[in-house]
């Protein structure tokens, strides 16, 4: 069988966060509070402040494109970019609904971005570079469009040993029906887990690396039964192998998830690790 082409993933991809966009919508708030310190953190990293123009990359749902405008102010702009664009319908009602109209939302594709040479004071990018077929692509169009002395800030997920929140369900999944080994060139939640993999990405591409930090933190919830409800939401890799199970095996999946998540419940409910890579880079003045 012939391997897919970039067209054809970014395609499926596409499909993909369209169809779990309204399960975005619906956990919206309580995403937001949870991965608040990693909007933040990528807001500073990238150096936005009042007045300048920010570009943010697979914006989805609107984070952190909406903290950076906050930030920026009205004399500056925010642009959020998506394939998907009932992912970005949410994130243009939230901005409307916070008198956000210097934030604004558009789809395309982050491989080749519709912004003159040298236009964008800041780049800033949530959970999205690993999911690239062309991630160099990515990191030189990033560097085109970055104005000198402009900065890029990204967060991808670490190592999967690190991340109960992702590695559990497929883990168990695992346990279940027989899944091929991940391709560790192709595109996927863990792609760019490695320490230097996007740091030297983004300097093959011309910009000065300066960051490449893991670092850990945890999501709470309620039960694993309410990780397992959020999980079949808004999670579009899971809801496919999911959608590979028999109705049985499905059964047999979430009892098995709901069970291993439980198993780090505490006083407080449950609390599960995460490790994040923020890695960040800027442009030769």
């Amino acid at each position: 069988m012939p391997s897919q082409t970039p067209e054809d993933v970014i395609e499926a991809q596409r499909q993909d966060w369209n169809r779990v966009a309204p399960g975005w919508d619906k956990w919206d708030q309580f995403f937001n509070r949870t991965m608040a310190f990693i909007n933040h953190r990528l807001v500073a990293d990238a150096r936005v402040r009042p007045g300048l123009r920010v570009l943010d990359l697979g914006s989805g749902t609107g984070y952190p494109a909406i903290l950076a405008g906050e930030v920026v102010g009205a004399e500056g702009t925010v642009v959020g970019i998506d394939l998907a664009e009932s992912m970005l319908a949410v994130a243009a009602r939230k901005a409307k609904t916070l008198g956000l109209q210097h934030v604004t939302f558009r789809t395309g594709d982050v491989t080749s971005l519709p912004f003159e040479t040298g236009s964008i004071d800041a780049v800033i990018s949530r959970f999205c570079l690993m999911f690239l077929p062309e991630i160099p692509k990515a990191a030189a169009e990033i560097a085109r469009v970055l104005k000198p002395g402009g900065y890029v800030a990204a967060a991808v997920w670490s190592a999967p040993d690190k991340n109960p929140f992702i590695r559990i369900p497929m883990d168990v999944i695992k346990s279940i029906t027989p899944l091929p080994p991940p391709d560790p060139e192709a595109p996927g939640i863990f792609r760019l887990a490695r320490p230097g993999d996007l740091a030297g990405m983004l300097q093959r591409a011309g910009l000065t690396p300066l960051d490449d930090e893991e670092f850990t933190a945890e999501v709470a919830y309620e039960s694993g039964e309410e990780f397992f409800r959020g999980l079949m939401d808004i999670a579009a890799p899971i809801q496919n192998l999911f959608a590979k199970l028999t109705p049985p095996q499905q059964a047999e999946a979430e009892r098995g998830i709901i069970k291993a998540v439980n198993d780090y419940r505490g006083p407080q409910g449950v609390a599960l690790p995460i490790a994040v890579r923020i890695v960040s880079a800027r442009k030769p003045v």
